[in-house]
């Protein structure tokens, strides 16, 4: 973690964001006090970007089941 004062922080902080970007956490003080951490977000993509879970089954699959299922009340 890298600690800057505030105004070095409003002076630079295009490049300190850059850095947050590749993975640095920042701590940014006023007065010699902690204001401030800046740190990447946890996982920067939307879940609805993320490949989505694929399910399997043993057997046959579930449209196999309901047509024969349709099949059997057809010939009641």
């Amino acid at each position: 973690m890298r600690t800057i004062n505030f105004t070095e922080f409003r002076s630079r902080a295009s490049d300190l964001m850059t850095e947050v970007e590749g993975g640095e956490t920042i701590l940014v003080l006023r007065h010699g006090r902690p204001i401030a951490e800046v740190s990447p977000v946890g996982d920067p993509s939307p879940s609805w970007k993320q490949p989505a879970l694929r399910l399997a089954s043993r057997g046959g699959g579930l449209a196999s089941a309901i047509i024969g299922d349709r099949a059997d009340e057809a010939v009641s």
